[in-house]
């Protein structure tokens, strides 16, 4: 069983379909392309935490139709536009506001993640090396060595598992370290 995350999914979001940039041409294209993205990679077995923001202008169907189709177990932290009928959904848990847990990468080793629809410039357990994964900024901060975006945007539309995350928590270690090597710092 691996773990996801992933936020700012939007399903059914009509007006954020427009500012996405991207060729799915329609709400249920986008739909469609970002369902299949996340089961091309998510088991029925695993576990998926959502940051935040699964739909958006889809109706109470809309959201139930959508949640059944996506492969995992699925955990929900809630964002901005998670009303009633994204609370009721089936989640493994009910959702809460943020969350402190460990996940284990493939070496056995722990990692300490804060998980939070909203970036934080410090969190619960910051300086004892718990990462930060957070959504809502549909990619537009930067990562930084503890803390990640893990939104649909930064992820070609589907959800990240952590062994992917560690690496690109390495380049972002090493990246200040790379700058002054070419004199860019």
């Amino acid at each position: 069983m691996a773990t996801f995350f992933t936020s700012d999914t939007h399903f059914g979001d009509a007006p954020l379909v427009q500012r996405r940039r991207t060729a799915f041409g329609s709400v249920e294209a986008h739909d469609a392309a970002l369902i299949a993205r996340w089961n091309a990679v998510v088991g029925p077995d695993d576990a998926v935490w959502h940051l935040g923001d699964f739909a958006a202008g889809a109706s109470r169907a809309q959201c139930a139709a959508v949640f059944a189709r996506l492969n995992g177990i699925k955990r929900l932290v809630r964002g901005n536009h998670d009303t009633n009928r994204v609370l009721d959904l089936p989640w493994a848990e009910p959702p809460v506001e943020n969350a402190r847990i460990t996940v284990h990468a493939a070496d056995g080793a722990p990692w300490r993640l804060f998980l939070s629809h909203y970036p934080h410039r410090s969190w619960p357990g910051f300086w004892r090396e718990t990462r930060h994964l957070y959504g809502h900024t549909h990619a537009c901060l930067p990562d930084t060595s503890r803390a990640c975006d893990v939104g649909a945007d930064a992820w070609d539309y589907r959800p990240v598992d952590l062994a992917t995350l560690l690496a690109r928590q390495a380049a972002a270690e090493r990246a200040p370290e790379e700058m002054a090597m070419r004199g860019l710092r």
